[in-house]
């Protein structure tokens, strides 16, 4: 596995509208649009900054990781992802060196990339999404 890029920095928010409202206001990052993500219970929204994105992630749901993100932690960084070539075979590699996963196998997330969770115990407290993009 050999990571390509630092693919976006998920940031977790109480709203979504005010944090884009900030983003391009305060920063002139402007958002590329708005999706809702249904399977994981959150909107996101993603602003492209050089070679990596922020997304913007705000709970649809009480019980969705997000809103137990910023009920035990409050807003802030919630994940760094990074973009593999093949989700697959980081999977595996991760897996052969006995690493502890979230996601055995990938599923899709915002923007149709395929995704999965490396635990934060396996990182140093950092959750760690590995991405893998067809249009990138």
């Amino acid at each position: 596995m050999k990571p390509t890029v630092v693919d976006h920095i998920g940031i977790a928010v109480k709203n979504l509208d005010e944090a884009v409202k900030f983003w391009e206001g305060a920063m002139g990052i402007r958002c590329t649009g708005v999706e809702e993500v249904v399977e994981q219970k959150v909107k996101t929204a993603f602003l492209p900054l050089g070679d990596t994105e922020i997304e913007l992630l705000e709970a649809t749901a009480e019980d969705s990781p997000v809103a137990k993100f910023i009920e035990k932690k409050g807003e802030g960084i919630h994940h760094l992802a990074i973009r593999v070539e093949n989700i697959e075979e980081a999977l595996e590699s991760l897996k052969a060196r006995g690493i502890r996963l979230i996601d055995q196998a990938p599923r899709y997330g915002a923007g149709g990339a395929r995704i999965a969770f490396v635990h934060p115990a396996a990182t140093g407290g950092i959750l760690l999404e590995i991405s893998e993009r067809s249009n990138h």
